[in-house]
């Protein structure tokens, strides 16, 4: 079973044709979707897309929009989660490249989110970037207070977060910058993932894999990043579509598994 573990399908990219993209999806081979949350503002778009019985969903808010949110309590998000069609806590993290949110903000919002995550027992869907030395600290620090299952989502940080990542039980996802030409250390990291905790996604709109770079990016070329991973691991295609589909349902055991 194909399974793309991150979609924005709620995106006004999708305004015009969101059926005919869920359609095309399913006949590539893509039998489940987790449509992703990025403000809690449009979380009732985000519901509404995983009314959808092959696509669920997640709540939260991206380090981006978490200055409108900056007094963000676990319970609203708990609350929130309460919905059967909700599988997952995020998309939240620390985003220090373009920095859309001060940093303090961004912290104060992603422990909310954590607390979430650790009280609901449903896996956090975590955003890094250029961020490691602060994710790792905060991660740490919340993993001492009480467990939580956590995914490394479209994973491209470096060596060290990884492992202290992987040290934790992280989760880690692979997007189609995999298959991007100088994307090498992306590349490097996906070879030293835990094998038994790997995802795919497509993180569509966005970061459409080669050869359809430089496109609208959608559900539909999964495949692409299933035989990029397959590649950098050794596993043939069927081997790596196991692999990932265990992995998955392993982290987002709300789903019923088919």
């Amino acid at each position: 079973m194909l399974i793309d573990s991150h979609v924005n399908l709620h995106a006004p990219q999708f305004d015009e044709d969101r059926e005919a993209v869920i359609s095309r999806a399913l006949a590539s081979g893509v039998r489940l979707m987790v449509e992703i949350s990025d403000r809690l503002s449009s979380f009732e778009q985000t519901r509404l897309v995983a009314q959808h019985p092959d696509i669920w969903c997640t709540v939260g808010t991206h380090p981006h929009e978490a200055k409108d949110d900056p007094e963000l309590s676990p319970e609203t998000l708990i609350g929130l989660a309460a919905d059967p069609r909700v599988v997952g806590i995020g998309e939240c993290g620390l985003d220090f490249h373009y920095d859309l949110s001060p940093r303090d903000i961004q912290a104060r919002v992603f422990r909310a989110h954590i607390a979430a995550a650790r009280a609901t027992g449903l896996p956090l869907v975590v955003h890094a970037r250029e961020a490691d030395a602060a994710m790792a600290e905060i991660l740490e620090e919340e993993h001492a207070r009480g467990a939580f299952r956590v995914l490394m989502h479209c994973y491209t940080s470096g060596p060290e977060l990884a492992a202290r990542a992987a040290a934790l039980g992280a989760w880690f996802s692979v997007s189609g910058i995999a298959t991007f030409r100088a994307a090498e250390a992306v590349r490097a990291a996906i070879r030293d993932m835990p094998q038994d905790r790997i995802l795919v996604e497509t993180d569509c709109p966005y970061l459409a894999p080669v050869p359809h770079r430089g496109r609208r990016n959608e559900p539909a070329f999964l495949p692409h990043v299933l035989a990029k991973l397959a590649e950098l691991r050794g596993w043939s295609l069927k081997e790596a579509e196991a692999r990932t589909e265990d992995a998955f349902f392993a982290l987002f055991d709300r789903i019923p598994r088919p």
